[in-house]
């Protein structure tokens, strides 16, 4: 991972620079040299002040303040403490140290900002928009609904809308993580913040910039920060009330053993003030109030370098327990488009069954009919198409070339008298049959399904792998076929023929049960079950405001595998970030009870502040990683 240094940071760093070969020079002064106590007093305050004169500052300005107990008035009372001990080489070093530690955390903090700032860069500047035929350059926030826009190669696509007219191909990757684009045509749906690469297209917008894509994932990303986790609101409140237990215990220690063992021996004073120094360094919280933060903001922005967005640490935290995984089923596990899944002939060829059904629904806007339509991918004479008439709830018959076809379900079958069968698959079933001197005559059928998603399966059989006990699909859909879809899938459960209030009793009833549920949805009807259960997840890309609005995760890329990776990522997080706090207050008990022991001296209460905060933002730096399926 690179970092990039900003003025401040560089500034500090040659401060540390200075004071480290100052020190140096000091050490090795005193070394060669018998000095008088004052002159080497003088001498080691020389670093001990370029290194932290900000330290000292900002502690004396708190305590006017009345802001005492906080990490930098720790480190003044215990380095200060330590040149009253004549401890000098030991409390230089103290304060250079732990500028190195303040040094470390702002760089790792200003990586981790970064990396989800990047996002920021979605933001377009401008739109052009077409009025009166005429092309003017405008801000996206005054754009309305409904206009045309004309998006060139290398330009921001600034609102959500409709292609018009033009082809291309779009860059997703700053929205979906995909790297792979996406080639878009005459009624295809761009996402405002994606980048045109290839052709000029006109877009017909369908929002207005505040509600488009990119203006809710950049609200997103900048409030994520503020929904903190149980274990995030823990370490602020225990450090509140640590840090001044900590000062009276170092206190206790410095005075109480003093006044027992020899109130009159200079000797004594010292060896227990040099111990509630100890104390003071090594008990500093830094290690804790940085790093588990850290690792909370690191694990949101590797999620959202792949098109996964958490709304915050605490989601994050009820993410990493989720133990059963609901679907709804058109959108989120299936495309929610119709398409011929088969096609079953009967006296004549595929090929001609599918002319013969395309040419009879061409006329037709239902997504059936239309599905019919693309799986035909070629030219429809309507010329020869005459008396198209639609039949309710049954079909359409049409005359082409002269014959009468039938073009239906089963109940147009029976209407015309056509010696139909039913099909072994589960779908949607179109059958066809002409009219001829003998009566009607069966065709075939086509068999039309709504499309499972690529990686369907594929993210079911994850979310088994790693341990997630059940995975249950809720559909509206009759029940054969979400039986078929489930089958397909390997899911553990499905309810069929669902309104949305039954939806949100099924997950609660899975909540009574003690699972933790995250639900998975991206219709404006699965809003309430979004709410309900433990963690919502919206499919983002294409889901409805409301589901986005309502789910504590968006998936920008529409593919379940995003689910696996959200779960993944979270308890990654997690395990960083209790390992984090694990060790640090491990480390700090031990070096505790040596300093009060006598057998630690500051060196290692350097280690147990400073190298404890270094180690653990190495370790929180992993958050930002993306985790990888593969």
């Amino acid at each position: 991972m690179k970092f990039k240094l900003t003025r401040k940071q560089k500034k500090m760093m040659h401060r540390i620079i200075a004071a480290a070969v100052l020190l140096a020079a000091v050490a090795a002064i005193t070394h060669l040299f018998e000095l008088p106590w004052w002159a080497e007093l003088l001498i080691y305050m020389v670093p001990y002040v370029i290194a932290g004169y900000d330290v000292l500052k900002t502690a004396f300005i708190n305590l006017i303040h009345g802001q005492v107990f906080d990490e930098k008035f720790l480190m003044m009372v215990a380095t200060l403490g330590a040149f009253g001990a004549s401890e000098y080489p030991e409390a230089s070093a103290v304060m250079l140290f732990y500028q190195v530690g303040e040094l470390f955390q702002s760089i790792a903090v200003g990586s981790s900002r970064r990396s989800i700032s990047q996002l920021m860069d979605i933001r377009p500047d401008t739109a052009t928009v077409i009025r009166d035929g005429v092309e003017s350059t405008v801000s996206p926030e005054e754009v309305n609904v409904g206009e045309l826009i004309i998006v060139r190669p290398g330009e921001k696509i600034p609102i959500d809308g409709i292609v018009e007219e033009g082809v291309s191909s779009v860059n997703t990757s700053a929205l979906t993580g995909e790297s792979v684009p996406v080639d878009v045509a005459y009624s295809d749906n761009v996402i405002s913040g994606t980048v045109n690469l290839t052709g000029v297209i006109k877009v017909k917008t369908t929002t207005t910039f505040g509600q488009s894509t990119v203006s809710k994932i950049l609200e997103l990303v900048e409030n994520s920060s503020e929904k903190k986790a149980k274990v995030e609101n823990f370490i602020t409140k225990f450090a509140r009330y640590y840090t001044p237990c900590v000062v009276i215990g170092a206190l206790i220690l410095a005075v109480v053993p003093s006044l027992i063992q020899g109130p009159g021996s200079w000797e004594v004073w010292k060896n227990w003030l040099i111990r509630a120094c100890v104390f003071l360094v090594v008990s500093c919280p830094c290690a804790l109030v940085v790093s588990v933060p850290l690792s909370f903001f690191g694990g949101i922005g590797g999620a959202a370098k792949e098109g996964i967005l958490i709304k915050g640490a605490n989601y994050t935290e009820t993410l990493a327990c989720i133990d059963t995984l609901v679907f709804d089923k058109t959108g989120t596990l299936t495309k929610g488009i119709f398409a011929v899944e088969d096609i079953h002939p009967n006296l004549i060829s595929e090929a001609e069954l599918l002319d013969i059904a395309a040419a009879c629904e061409s006329f037709s806007s239902h997504p059936v009919a239309q599905s019919i339509v693309r799986a035909h991918e070629g030219h429809i004479d309507s010329a020869n198409i005459g008396d198209v008439t639609e039949i309710a709830g049954k079909g359409v018959k049409a005359v082409i070339d002269g014959t009468l076809y039938y073009c239906g379900n089963s109940g147009l079958m029976e209407l015309c008298g056509a010696d139909y069968h039913d099909c072994h698959l589960t779908g949607t079933i179109i059958h066809v049959a002409r009219e001829t001197a003998a009566g009607s005559e069966y065709l075939g059928h086509i068999i039309i399904n709504d499309e499972i998603k690529e990686d369907a399966a594929r993210a079911i059989s994850l979310l088994k792998m790693i341990g997630v006990k059940r995975t249950v699909m809720l559909t509206g859909d009759k029940e054969k076929v979400a039986k078929n879809v489930a089958d397909k899938l390997g899911l553990t459960d499905y309810h069929a023929e669902l309104l949305p209030a039954d939806k949100v009793i099924q997950v609660e009833q899975l909540l009574s049960q003690g699972y933790k549920v995250a639900f998975t949805g991206d219709g404006i009807n699965d809003a309430p079950v979004l709410m309900r259960a433990d963690i919502g997840i919206a499919m983002g890309a294409m889901g409805s405001d409301a589901a986005i609005e309502s789910a504590d995760v968006v998936l920008m890329d529409d593919k379940p595998t995003g689910i696996v990776k959200a779960i993944l990522t979270a308890r990654k997080t997690m395990r960083i970030v209790k390992e984090n706090v694990a060790f640090a207050l491990a480390v700090k008990a031990v070096i505790l009870v040596l300093g009060a022991l006598g057998i630690a001296n500051m060196w290692l209460a350097v280690f147990g502040d400073v190298g404890v905060l270094i180690l653990a933002i190495l370790n929180a730096i992993r958050a930002m990683k993306p985790v990888s399926i593969d």
